[in-house]
């Protein structure tokens, strides 16, 4: 089967962008969000990154 990247449904703080990053690189979505977080306070291109990311990657739809 294809991996695929979606928006987690069952890790998600905000949006599930995170989450789902970190489902498909199979690390701690804990992570991602700590280095987002970085990405916003140092150069603040994290979040338009998130924004766009957001908008961009799809729901699961179905199980």
């Amino acid at each position: 089967m294809e991996k695929r990247l979606y928006k987690s449904s069952t890790n998600k703080v905000i949006c599930g962008v995170c989450g789902g990053i970190g489902e498909y690189l199979n690390i701690d979505p804990t992570i991602i969000r700590l280095l987002c977080i970085a990405l916003i306070f140092g150069a603040g291109s994290g979040l338009l990154a998130y924004i766009i990311a957001a908008i961009i990657i799809p729901e699961k739809s179905g199980f």
